[in-house]
């Protein structure tokens, strides 16, 4: 009692006794400063009064806190006085408490959280992070909030309709390896409300959920030493939902991938020409203007409307109406019609609006301005104007005479080929000018497929997703043919799906032809992998000899199969989890050439059920699922490490993962195998079957070796899919691998949660690098829709925003 700090020494810090953290003044700028609690230099507690150069913080004699200016006026106090307290320490967690002789808190900093949680603090009904003017609350139904001005909810995140329990106190804790987690007494276990994209990885690691001034709530994270911090999930993937993000009137877009603001007209300007997020105001107010007023016609762009203003703000009405009636309306500002087959028509009278343009908005939006209307100025500039058309034409004349010539060799080409095949003429010109001219997908009819597998006569084989049919496609080609089960999605949903699957091109990725979608047809149309599927060879019987694969084919296929998942995690824009890596969905080419199969097929299934999935919905197969999933923790492009680590397993023994035999003292084989690794009997792990071919056992070893790195219970302690290709290329060094150990089921130890009563997120598409908006977000359909990185939330997880 009786110490203080001055801003006047920035340097002079009360520490945490692990100096990780210490409360101080940050500097804002050469004369402003924020009295903080720091991580490094990070804040994850500030008093939102700015300080001056001059400003002291005491610790005063009465057990009060206060921050005094330079010119002696009181900032902040924590009216503690007269409270008892005798002492203040600042934790190991950072949290900075106030406490009496018998040592009992009397005031912390948790208790009165600022705009940032960390680990081990507890955010509960009646506590507010706050952050300018937006503000992020948890109710007591366990809704989660986000706010701007105490009013607008443009951001809802709360329990769905399968939760029987009736809250009696939630409280919402970040775990230390980035789970964010809802507990209450009447829940059993925790639910899993979001995630970070690195959780449970190792390392010296602060994760922290903060409310930013733009008024998004984000997980970061930071290693220490490192005094910054990436984003790891977001809660409004799109920025531009974000109302006010830019001001009262104020428009808000995209340059390339980051926000910016601007005026809806020339009738506007700026009201802070140095900071475009302040909007913008009318350069003649409409009461200056009596009897001239016009109504600014902006397209693609919409006003956002969210609860309290749905209430009032929302009709059904026609377009002209629409634009008619804030013309009339005294109170009206600005109106938005939706061009989305509802009819909704929003009228804007509050003093506050925010807009929001994107070419991808079917919505068109009026703002009332005094005469003339005079929109903005287009973006390319006068003097390049005639240049710039010059060139479009060049440009458009190349590509049309480009695509005139590829349509006569194409059909010069099919006329050649085809000309003697009637059956299938009007299907063959239509596939071979698809397949080769455009390079996308060929849509097919279900009456084309019926005949190409002659009504589904050969069947190849069966999985999770459906069965597989033998077919000659109209231009001779063999194709696999594949009948989707399960599959409820809608015809644009489902076309968006095989357009990405479509798009995913790789040496070891089986490719996409097209794909059917008529009625509740819906099938995939893929090249014909002449050798099948790799089990086929693995799993041989002595009466089929011929089928035994030399160990140089095998370590290919392992080393193919490993960088066409290396591709589908790290490679494709977005990162794809693929969910049921196995040896069923390893396909073998005329030359042994490992194909991934079935990726991105994980999406495609029960698509209303998709973004609530337990464990008993899961596609893929016991063996080769990693313990995340029977923890019911997220899953992420390690799950698919694991698996492969199991197959890597099997490619070299020849034996399924979970055989359990004599031979294996009754082991689980992945266990038994660790023993004889430790006792330097490689070859007792090797199948039997190659005794008499050549083996590097060289390449033997790093495949075993890597086998047990892949299936570690901590998916953290698993490399990415990336590291495993240079470790079986030998490029990289590989350390003696732990033993690995089958986690109880439900939990996975090193963790602080209790996994078997917790419910948790399922992820089929993973964020690949964090970015701004990277994150493995639980987002609402209506917010996520536009993005590609998608996961998924728990089975007692809904969402809620409007636009």
């Amino acid at each position: 009692m009786g110490s203080s700090l001055s801003a006047s020494t920035p340097n002079q810090t009360w520490p945490s006794p692990n100096k990780s953290f210490s409360l101080r003044f940050l500097p804002l700028n050469s004369s402003s400063f924020s009295l903080s609690i720091t991580y490094d230099s990070l804040p994850i507690w500030s008093i939102s009064a700015v300080a001056d150069s001059a400003a002291t913080f005491s610790f005063l004699a009465n057990g009060n806190l206060r921050l005094l200016s330079g010119t002696g006026n009181l900032l902040w106090q924590s009216n503690t006085s007269n409270s008892g307290v005798t002492h203040a320490t600042l934790d190991d967690s950072g949290n900075f408490s106030l406490k009496n002789r018998s040592n009992s808190v009397v005031w912390t900093t948790f208790d009165h959280p600022t705009d940032t949680i960390v680990p081990s603090q507890n955010f509960n009904v009646g506590m507010v992070l706050s952050s300018g003017l937006y503000s992020f609350t948890l109710n007591k139904t366990g809704n989660l909030t986000l706010q701007w001005n105490k009013d607008i909810a443009y951001w809802s995140l709360g329990l769905n309709d399968t939760v029987s329990a009736n809250l009696s106190n939630p409280r919402l804790q970040l775990q230390s390896i980035g789970i964010l987690s809802l507990y209450d007494g009447n829940l059993t276990g925790s639910v899993i409300m979001a995630y970070g994209s690195d959780y449970a990885e190792s390392g010296d690691i602060l994760r922290f959920l903060r409310l930013d001034n733009d008024g998004n709530l984000r997980i970061y994270s930071s290693s220490k030493g490192s005094g910054s911090a990436t984003v790891r999930w977001t809660a409004v993937s799109d920025q531009c939902q974000v109302f006010g993000y830019c001001g009262n009137m104020g428009i808000c877009s995209y340059n390339d991938t980051s926000p910016v603001c601007g005026c809806p007209s020339e009738n506007f300007v700026s009201v802070d020409p140095n900071d475009s997020r302040k909007g913008c105001k009318l350069r003649r107010e409409i009461k200056d203007c009596p009897g001239s007023v016009a109504m600014l016609q902006m397209e693609h762009t919409k006003f956002l409307t969210y609860a309290p203003e749905t209430l009032n703000d929302v009709y059904f009405v026609g377009i002209s109406a629409c634009r008619g009636n804030c013309l009339s309306g005294s109170s009206c500002v600005a109106s938005t019609t939706l061009a989305d087959g509802s009819g909704q028509c929003y009228i804007k009278t509050s003093s506050f609006v925010s807009g929001y343009e994107s070419a991808a908005l079917p919505s068109t939006s009026y703002v009332k301005v005094c005469s003339p209307a005079e929109p903005n100025a287009a973006p390319s500039s006068e003097d390049g104007g005639g240049k710039e058309k010059l060139q479009g034409w060049i440009i458009a004349v190349v590509v049309l005479g480009t695509l005139v010539g590829l349509i006569l060799l194409e059909g010069s080409l099919w006329w050649w080929c085809c000309r003697k095949s009637p059956k299938f003429g009007g299907l063959s010109a239509q596939y071979a000018l698809l397949e080769y001219a455009s390079g996308a997908p060929v849509q097919f009819s279900y009456k084309d497929l019926q005949q190409a597998t002659r009504n589904f006569k050969e069947k190849l084989g069966a999985g999770g997703f459906g069965a597989v049919y033998k077919g000659i496609l109209a231009n001779r080609t063999v194709a696999a043919v594949k009948q989707l089960e399960g599959i409820e999605q809608g015809e644009k949903q489902f076309r968006m799906e095989v357009a990405t699957i479509s798009s995913t091109h790789h040496l070891n990725l089986v490719r996409l032809i097209g794909f059917c979608s008529e009625g509740k047809h819906r099938l995939l149309v893929y090249e014909f992998m002449k050798n099948g599927s790799l089990d086929s060879f693995l799993f041989a019987t002595e009466d089929e000899s011929g089928r035994l694969l030399s160990w140089e084919h095998r370590f290919n296929i392992a080393l193919g199969t490993a960088r066409g998942i290396t591709y589908l995690h790290e490679e494709c824009r977005d990162c794809i989890v693929h969910c049921d890596i196995k040896p069923e969905n390893i396909l073998l080419d005329d030359n042994y050439n490992a194909k991934v199969s079935d990726f991105g097929l994980a999406k495609l299934v029960n698509p209303k059920d998709h973004r609530y999935r337990t464990l008993t919905s899961v596609r893929g197969t016991r063996g080769y699922l990693a313990p995340e999933w029977l923890a019911n923790l997220p899953i992420t492009s390690k799950s698919d490490v694991y698996s492969f680590g199991m197959v890597l397993l099997e490619i070299v023994s020849g034996r399924r993962n979970f055989e359990v035999s004599n031979e294996t003292d009754r082991k689980k084989f992945s266990i038994w195998a660790y023993e004889e690794f430790e006792k330097g009997k490689v070859g007792n792990i090797l199948d039997r079957r190659l005794a008499d071919f050549a083996v590097d056992m060289d390449q033997v070893t790093r495949a075993i070796q890597v086998s047990f790195w892949c299936i570690q219970e901590q998916p953290s302690q698993r490399p990415m899919m990336g590291k495993v290709v240079q470790m079986l290329e030998g490029i990289m060094a590989i350390e003696k691998p732990p033993a690995p150990k089958a986690a109880p089921e439900g939990s996975i130890s090193g963790t602080s949660l209790n996994m078997s009563g917790s419910i948790s997120a399922l992820s089929t598409f993973a964020t690949s690098a964090p970015g701004p908006s990277s994150s493995s977000s639980f987002q609402t359909p209506l917010a996520q829709s536009s993005m590609s990185v998608e996961r998924h939330t728990s089975s007692l997880i809904s969402r809620e925003t409007t636009s």
